[in-house]
Parts: structure tokens; C-alpha cells; sequence
């Protein structure tokens, strides 16, 4: 019996034993799981970033804007007397000379006037005749006893009135006759008619031709295209580039693929303050007539850029209250944030003036929530995307073997 009860003990002091190794096993096991989870916990709160490496600028600036054509010069040509029109001699798109005809009008009224003009012209020179006369008369008989010097220079006052008469109606003459060329319509200068609203009939007067829905209008309208003016809104980052011997490109979309160059010429020297632009104005020769006023073109310019300047894209810029920042990847993997001053704006990139090295691997597309001093994983970058600019890969491995060189410099081994 007391063997029996001995070995009872002993079974149940190993069961106990076994429960105690169980119970400490998964304990060990448990902590070792909590271990590890609580270390890919940490691991996966690491943020995941794509880095780049600033790139030098590029050599030249380039940017495309939308222009107006407008002529070299345009004039609207109005009626300066009253009638009717009675032929017109040039319609649109004719081309025509300085001088040349383009309409009559029929002046009833004016060549009216114009006679009555002439005739009074007449009898004024007849009354300063007879003035002229009568008072030489009258001086003739000064110092006698049959006229009063009184009377002899009131003879010779009216003879110098009667002598600004014949002068007022000599003027009065003039201007009708000069009424008299306004006839004839002409152009100002070599040119090309580019509209024509009048017609036979219309009845114009010094406002314009009136038969145009009651509202006064231009005859004609004669543009001189053999060059022509290029007139383009410059964004003020750009205005730098607006100086003597620029060069642009204009482009049009009736002849896709040709190429027009055109030459600065001035510029308003003030920005719109709506827009911030200023009015540039170019001159492209025209001498075959290709472009016409009012053409909408593309006009590309190119001006030459400081290559040495660093760039990033805009998307690693972060705005915080400290101003301009860029998250920058130390050797140790955690973030330092830089500030920066920027440059020009150049699209999808933009200059940075100071605050980073061409080493520096920057943070591409950071989040605003970055804190100085955060540790980050760096993963390589989408195919494609950011081209122009270095993948995380090769950032890493140039950045590793600048470190390494730098480093066995430091130590005495190259």
C-alpha cells in the first residue's frame, strides 16, 4: 500500500512538473510573440519615402505662351464730308497703293456751299476794289478844303475792311476746296483692305457711314502686313529674359509644323497688376503675306539659364510656417528638415537658390506630417515616374559609395 501511494506521488509530482514546463514554455513563446509583433509593429510605423538627388538646371529657359497678330499698322478710314456713296473701287483683301482710290462719295450739299463760297469770294474782292479805289480818291484830295482828314481815314479803314473780307471769303474757299478732296476716299499707305463697310448708296457724313444699323462706322479699313506686330502676355518670373536680341518661335495652327521667328522688340515695362504679366510686343517679316492680323499663335521662347543652379521638383517642396522646407535623408535614415530659398519656377521643377547640395538625397512628395529627426525606409521609385530626376536606388548607391569613398579618404586608404 505505501508503495502503491509512493508511486502516485510520483506520477502526479511529474504531471505537475510537465504543467510547470508547458506553462513556462508558452509564456516564453507568448513574450516572444509579443516581442515580434511589437518589433514589425514599430518596423511597419517607419514611413515609406522615394528619394531623389537634386539635378543641375537646364542651359537654356524655354517657355510657350498665346500671341495676337495685329498689323504693322491699321488704319479705319471714316467719310469726313456728307453725301452719298457713289462707287466703291477696292473690296476685301484687295491689295492697294498709298493714294489709291478706293470709293466716291456724291456731295450735293458741299459742292453747293462750294459755289456759294466762290461767289462771295467775288463780291468781297469786287467791294475791296472799289474800297481800294475810293480811298486813294480820298487821300488824293487830304489837305484840301473838300474833304476832312476825318473822311479820308474812314475811306481808308474801309478799304483795309473790305480787304479782310476778300481774306475771311478766301479761307471760306480753301476749306471747301479742301472739303472738295475728301471726295475722294484713299488709302493712307500700301496696304491690304481688310474690311469694307459701305456700299453704294450709303449715306456717310463726318461720323462714319450712318446706313450700318444707325451707328457710325469706318468705310474701310486698310492694314500694312508686310510685318507685322506679335503682342504676348509675360508671366513676371520671366521678364528678365524680355531684352534686346531675344528670339521667339511662333507656331500657328493652319501650318502645323512650320516655324516663325520673330524678334523682341519692346514691352510695357509694367506688370498688369491683375495678372502679373507684362505686355510684350514682337515684329516677325511678313513679306509673303503668310500671317494675317488677328492670327492666334503659339510663341515659344528660349533664353539662356545659369546650368549650375540645382533643381527638384515642385512636389518635394513642403510649405510650413518656418517657410520653404525639403525633407533630406541623413546617412542614419532619419529626416532633416532644410529650408530653402527658391528660385524660378520652371513647370514641373523649380530652382533652389541655397539650403541644399548636389548629394543631398531629398524626399520626393514628403508628407506634411514629417517630423525633424523621424526615421524613414527608402524603397525604390515607380518605373517612369520622375525621369528626370535619379531613382531611390541609385541615389542610395551613389550615396553609399560617395560615403564609402569619403570615408577611406578620411581613413587613409585611396
Amino acid at each position: 500500500m505505501s508503495n502503491f501511494s509512493n508511486k502516485t506521488k510520483v506520477i502526479f509530482l511529474l504531471i505537475g512538473i510537465c504543467v510547470c514546463i508547458y506553462v513556462i514554455f508558452a509564456i516564453v513563446e507568448r513574450q516572444h510573440d509579443v516581442m515580434k509583433l511589437t518589433k514589425q509593429t514599430d518596423e511597419d510605423a517607419i514611413p515609406v519615402v522615394q528619394c531623389i538627388q537634386p539635378q543641375k538646371g537646364p542651359a537654356v529657359r524655354s517657355i510657350t505662351l498665346p500671341g495676337n497678330v495685329s498689323a504693322w499698322y491699321q488704319a479705319p478710314i471714316y467719310a469726313q464730308v456728307s453725301g452719298y456713296v457713289q462707287h466703291w473701287y477696292k473690296d476685301y483683301g484687295a491689295t492697294v497703293k498709298a493714294g489709291e482710290l478706293l470709293a466716291t462719295i456724291d456731295t450735293p450739299g458741299l459742292d453747293a456751299q462750294y459755289e456759294a463760297a466762290k461767289a462771295n469770294l467775288k463780291v468781297a474782292q469786287t467791294r475791296y476794289q472799289l474800297a481800294s479805289v475810293t480811298a486813294r480818291r480820298w487821300q488824293a484830295l487830304s489837305g484840301t478844303r473838300a474833304v476832312s482828314q476825318q473822311e479820308v481815314d474812314v475811306q481808308v479803314a474801309n478799304a483795309k475792311v473790305q480787304k479782310a473780307e476778300v481774306d475771311a471769303a478766301s479761307h471760306e474757299v480753301a476749306r471747301y476746296e479742301a472739303l472738295q478732296t475728301f471726295k475722294k476716299i484713299k488709302s493712307p499707305f500700301d496696304g491690304v483692305v481688310t474690311s469694307r463697310l459701305t456700299d453704294v448708296g450709303d449715306f456717310v457724313n463726318n461720323n462714319g457711314d450712318l446706313s450700318r444699323q444707325g451707328k457710325a462706322t469706318e468705310l474701310f479699313t486698310v492694314a500694312d502686313i508686310h510685318k507685322l506686330r506679335i503682342f504676348v502676355d509675360v508671366p513676371q518670373d520671366y521678364a528678365s529674359i524680355l531684352k534686346k536680341g531675344l528670339k521667339a518661335e511662333l507656331t500657328t495652327i493652319q501650318y502645323p509644323g512650320k516655324i516663325i521667328k520673330a524678334d523682341f522688340l519692346t514691352s510695357a515695362r509694367a506688370f498688369n497688376m491683375a495678372s502679373r504679366t507684362v505686355i510684350t510686343e514682337l515684329a516677325v517679316e511678313n513679306a509673303s503675306h503668310l500671317l494675317w492680323p488677328g492670327t492666334f499663335v503659339q510663341v515659344h521662347f528660349i533664353a539662356p539659364a545659369d546650368p549650375n543652379i540645382l533643381i527638384v521638383p515642385e512636389q518635394a517642396l513642403i510649405f510650413r510656417s518656418e517657410g520653404m522646407q525639403v525633407a533630406i535623408v541623413g546617412n542614419d535614415y532619419r529626416v532633416r528638415m532644410h529650408k530653402v530659398k527658391l528660385g524660378n519656377n520652371l513647370g514641373k521643377s523649380v530652382q533652389i537658390l541655397a539650403g541644399i547640395n548636389k548629394t543631398d538625397r531629398i524626399v520626393n512628395n514628403p508628407s506634411a506630417g514629417f517630423l525633424d529627426g523621424q526615421k524613414v525606409k527608402i524603397v525604390d521609385s515607380t518605373p517612369g515616374y520622375n525621369d528626370n530626376f535619379q531613382n531611390s536606388e541609385s541615389v542610395i548607391k551613389k550615396y553609399e559609395n560617395d560615403s564609402f569613398k569619403k570615408n577611406a579618404v578620411e581613413s587613409g586608404v585611396e
